[in-house]
């Protein structure tokens, strides 16, 4: 793990420790460009998030904002994006903990495709107590809805 600082005149202060999630891999019903193709569109995101476990979407092509109950107000970025192999979003949350979101996709031409996600994000250990748990539970909320989903031709114009 790796730890932030910030320096305060002479005072050095440890904001945190940057704590790592993984999903497991899923196994999707598209090809690689079709995953590619709908994730970088941030729109499409909400068909993987169940309407009880945020409030106030709100989402153009390459951002969004929403609030999750009880943590509060969450801003995500489509930050970097190889075509057809990875797609980095970046964001924060509680105005202050960053966090990183990797997709990293595999598969082979015309073959069903693979996606693992990654989350990176600075968190100081009792805040990292709490929050473990249920971030390990939303990456795998994230990778079921993505295989059972069917619609990755029908991207938001």
């Amino acid at each position: 793990m790796e730890k932030r600082s910030v320096s305060l005149g002479e005072k050095l202060i440890t904001m945190g420790e940057y704590s790592e999630f993984r999903s497991r891999t899923g196994k999707l019903t598209c090809t690689k460009e079709d995953v590619f193709n709908f994730v970088t569109d941030i729109r499409n995101f909400r068909q993987f998030v169940t309407n009880d476990s945020i409030r106030n979407w709100q989402a153009d092509r390459e951002s969004c904002s929403f609030e999750v109950p009880p943590v509060g107000s969450v801003t995500v970025r489509l930050s970097e994006k190889e075509p057809c192999e990875r797609v980095l979003f970046t964001g924060d949350a509680l105005q202050s903990n960053e966090f990183s979101l990797l997709l990293v996709i595999s598969g082979n031409g015309n073959e069903p495709a693979e996606v693992r996600v990654m989350l990176r994000a600075e968190l100081n250990p009792l805040m990292k107590m709490m929050v473990t748990k249920p971030l390990e539970q939303f990456l795998e909320i994230l990778i079921n809805e993505m295989e059972k989903f069917r619609g990755w031709d029908d991207t938001i114009a």
